[in-house]
């Protein structure tokens, strides 16, 4: 048989707390139609002080790995730009948190929202290079955070997304080659003094688009393949209106009934991302579950993915949908209960969450119990160190 790797497995958690759109276009004295439409977001998650990257991606991967999972996992990748130390990986807090094999590597990487993809494609190159590594997981988890009041307020969100990625999938086989194209561009950054990013709104979109461009072009001379050959086209999300301009540059010339296929499809693939917003590095693969739990595609299905990342870092890939790929997933209606069961905020209590933050001056402080239905918690930090644990359980 074939060796074929890719993703078996996906995972998703997102805050227990989301704000209205439309209550903060009040509260800003917009129209509720420049969010929705002009954005394409409708809800936002909101981030309580009690949950990080850590927790999110914890309870995001322990909604799918089975023991058998967890103890021959041997590489655990972990993408984020919402970073919790300098120095020590997310990745090796997830890894205690979950019971995770021991013998492995357990690494944090970086590289705006494109690392995620990074991930995958190192998790994809492992697999290839050691025939006795059975499994990889690959965590991407942010927090998007602009400001009060700012012009990308609209436009934050938090979650997580976890990929199992292996050798004979149960979900998508990842193709080669990919395209790839990366610059040093300041289009979006976050100093380490910050907690909020800084970005040069219209340039970024520029060069998303430019990159993407670039990508595309790579991707078909390297594959001769053509937009007639994808079934569907997914993008990193950070708002939907964004990849929609995406997906109307690569359409531009194809016929009408490949246009209609397309945005179809597309649509389907951001309705997670309008209730959710900005994941970062799991804003791609958001966009890929929702694709995959919402629309009917056919096994072999071929699925193009964009990756953009500022900086900047992209690359285009696709992948094969598997037979039976459907029964990985949680039912729709399921995971759409759980986004309909968070707790809506004012915009006066979105502000106050927002502000909550960590001591800094290495004191010890606790945080409020706030997520009464996540798996994992932050429970305050004690001499400069995080503490995490089990919702009920004793710190860890």
């Amino acid at each position: 048989m074939k060796t074929e790797i890719g993703i078996d497995k996906i995972g998703f958690a997102t805050p227990e707390f989301y704000l209205d759109l439309a209550d903060l276009a009040a509260a800003r004295q917009v129209d509720p139609a420049k969010y929705r439409i002009g954005i394409g977001q409708d809800e936002m998650a909101v981030l309580p002080a009690d949950q990080d990257v850590v927790t999110l991606a914890a309870a995001a991967a322990d909604q799918i790995l089975t023991a058998s999972e967890r103890a021959t996992i041997d590489l655990i990748i972990f993408a984020t730009e919402s970073g919790v130390d300098q120095s020590k990986a997310a990745a090796l807090y997830v890894q205690r948190l979950l019971g995770l094999n021991t013998a492995a590597r357990a690494l944090e990487l970086k590289e705006a929202c494109y690392g995620a993809t990074a991930g995958l494609q190192l998790a994809y190159d492992h697999l290839l290079a050691h025939p006795d590594s059975q499994r990889v997981l690959v965590l991407g988890a942010d927090e998007a955070r602009y400001g009060l009041g700012t012009a990308g307020e609209v436009t934050q969100g938090a979650g997580a997304i976890a990929l199992l990625v292996t050798r004979q999938p149960r979900i998508l086989v990842l193709e080669q080659p990919t395209a790839y194209h990366s610059e040093d561009v300041m289009d979006f950054w976050r100093p380490n003094y910050r907690r909020e990013a800084l970005a040069d709104g219209k340039f970024s979109t520029e060069q998303y688009l430019r990159f993407l461009k670039l990508t595309w072009a790579d991707y078909q001379q390297k594959t001769q393949r053509h937009l007639n050959d994808l079934t569907a086209v997914i993008f990193h999300i950070p708002f939907t209106k964004l990849g929609l301009k995406g997906l109307r540059q690569l359409t531009a010339s194809a016929p009408n009934d490949l246009q209609t296929r397309l945005l179809t499809h597309f649509q389907q693939a951001t309705i997670l991302n309008r209730r959710v917003g900005n994941l970062y590095t799991g804003s791609l693969y958001l966009s890929l579950y929702s694709l995959l739990l919402f629309a009917e595609l056919p096994a072999g299905a071929r699925i193009g993915l964009y990756s953009y990342g500022s900086g900047a870092v992209a690359e285009f890939f696709s992948g094969r949908l598997v037979p039976g790929y459907a029964a990985q997933l949680p039912p729709a209606p399921e995971v759409s209960a759980v986004l309909d069961q968070r707790q809506r905020l004012s915009v006066a209590d979105y502000e106050t969450m927002f502000a909550q933050q960590l001591t800094t001056d290495g004191s010890t402080a606790a945080t409020p119990s706030q997520s009464v239905n996540a798996p994992f918690r932050l429970s305050g930090i004690s001499a400069h160190q995080r503490r995490y644990q089990k919702n009920g359980g004793q710190n860890q």
